[in-house]
């Protein structure tokens, strides 16, 4: 239910906004590890939950936040999360402590996870479906902007004023932000306004014990009391959350989605590619730096060849999804990513020239480009506009969980061959953990060549939604 129509314009760059502040935040981080590292004295398992502290509680809330919009009105609920996220933003620039900063980066991630969600469906809303795959282009390219700008950015803050100032920024642009969200938004509800409380403590508390179990794996052992007790709990945990879903009256991760063969492969999709790409930036911004003796400027301008091509790529890679459909475009994106990634540690050593990286990171920027814009819009297209919103949430959860895993993962395999005693003994833990993030990224680009051609996702998409659906499937024919 909608109270007027959508502003697209203001929608557009309100949403766009909110979204960038957000990714942004994602890599931003990633170069400043080494000076959080040196200045908090913060240990590698400390590292890490400053980086997944955010995914973490973006991945849980974000299944819920499409629900809280549909309940108490989607403009509220997203000038809520953007006041969540500035007012912790605030905490973790005067954090005095790791804990104190991995406790901010948490509610960052919550609030985070009230705005992203709701800026796919605010922005579906606003746009005809003739016209949404340019709006959505457009929401990836400002996306990879945050992508590709989060490194830099870190790396300039932190050379030129402080770490603290990487989170500093985000408090006038969210004060800016709220106040022209209430006056030019239009406000409007959903159809299911009810909460899945029972599933979100189920869900959380699942990801949370998986998590901690890979983390500590290696410091306790992985046949460790704790680590094992941790993994099981969760693992249980999440079965509980799955067959709660089944049977809850309004549940906030909709399993029937899954039958769309459509939603199944591109989740698997966006869970590979934010496993192997997180997991393999967190080690190469401190590559640059740890192995390569790069200052933090330095080391964000040495990653932008990987996150700066989404920006270039991705509106085009939108435009073309609406033309030869997702599958194409994601099983290419995830095998570039799968090589330069494999690539990447194969050849990085202290003393490798900067040179020999940059053809290999140009791939992995690319193959992530390819990937952004299509799959939301074959996540968009798999279900009908008044489901849009859990959707949005589900796939972002899905991916967002990945990337958590992806970090867990690859930092335990460095941390079993490798440490930061040396540049030698940093690479020998890189040149161990980035093959496995290849892997995975290679599963994903199979999973991707199930996502149904162009014809098949149009007819998906007339069985959801007839009246929305019919031009497409006729440009399809």
């Amino acid at each position: 239910m909608t109270s007027a129509k959508p502003r697209a314009g203001w929608t557009l760059a309100l949403v766009s906004v909110a979204l960038f502040m957000t990714t942004l935040d994602n890599l931003v981080v990633s170069t400043a590890l080494p000076t959080i590292r040196a200045d908090l004295g913060a240990t590698i398992e400390s590292l890490q939950w400053t980086v997944n502290a955010y995914t973490l509680g973006f991945a849980v809330l974000l299944l819920t936040g499409a629900a809280l919009g549909d309940r108490f009105g989607r403009r509220r609920m997203f000038m809520v999360g953007v006041g969540v996220f500035t007012a912790s933003s605030l905490a973790a620039a005067l954090a005095p402590s790791v804990d104190a900063l991995v406790a901010a980066r948490a509610v960052q991630g919550l609030g985070a996870a009230l705005v992203l969600p709701l800026t796919l469906t605010l922005l579906s809303e606003a746009f005809p479906p003739q016209r949404r795959g340019l709006a959505l282009g457009v929401w990836a390219g400002v996306s990879g902007l945050g992508v590709a700008l989060g490194p830099l950015v870190g790396g300039a803050v932190v050379e030129g004023i402080s770490w603290h100032w990487i989170f500093g920024l985000n408090v006038p642009v969210g004060l800016a932000l709220i106040p022209l969200a209430g006056a030019r938004l239009t406000e409007s509800f959903g159809p299911d306004r009810r909460l899945d409380l029972p599933g979100l403590g189920l869900a959380g508390l699942g990801l949370l014990g998986v998590v901690f179990g890979i983390i500590r794996g290696e410091a306790l052992g992985w046949t460790s009391s704790t680590v094992v007790a941790s993994i099981g709990a969760g693992l249980v945990l999440l079965a509980a959350f799955l067959a709660w879903e089944r049977r809850a009256p309004a549940p906030m991760l909709p399993l029937h989605f899954f039958r769309s063969r459509g939603f199944s492969a591109t989740n698997g999709v966006s869970f590979a590619m934010y496993f192997g790409v997180f997991g393999a930036i967190f080690l190469l911004a401190q590559y640059f730096q740890t192995g390569h003796g790069s200052s933090p400027l330095q080391a964000g301008l040495q990653t932008l060849p990987w996150t700066g091509m989404p920006m270039l790529v991705a509106p085009i890679a939108g435009a073309l999804s609406d033309r030869i459909g997702a599958r194409p475009l994601m099983a290419t994106g995830l095998a570039l990513q799968a090589v330069a990634i494999a690539w990447l540690g194969a050849v990085s050593e202290p003393a490798t020239a900067y040179a020999s990286l940059v053809v290999p990171l140009i791939l992995g920027g690319t193959g992530m480009a390819l990937v952004f814009a299509p799959s939301a819009n074959a996540v968009v297209g798999s279900v009908a506009p008044e489901q849009v919103g859990k959707a949005s949430g589900a796939t972002n959860a899905i991916r967002e969980v990945g990337g958590v895993l992806g970090v867990s993962v690859l930092a335990s395999v460095f941390s079993a061959h490798g440490s930061y005693v040396s540049p030698q003994a940093f690479t020998d833990g890189l040149s161990a953990a980035m093959p496995v993030g290849a892997a995975v990224l290679a599963v994903g680009a199979l999973a991707a060549l199930l996502v149904p051609g162009r014809r098949a996702a149009a007819g998906a998409a007339l069985a959801a939604a007839p009246e929305v659906a019919a031009r497409e499937v006729a440009l399809a024919a």
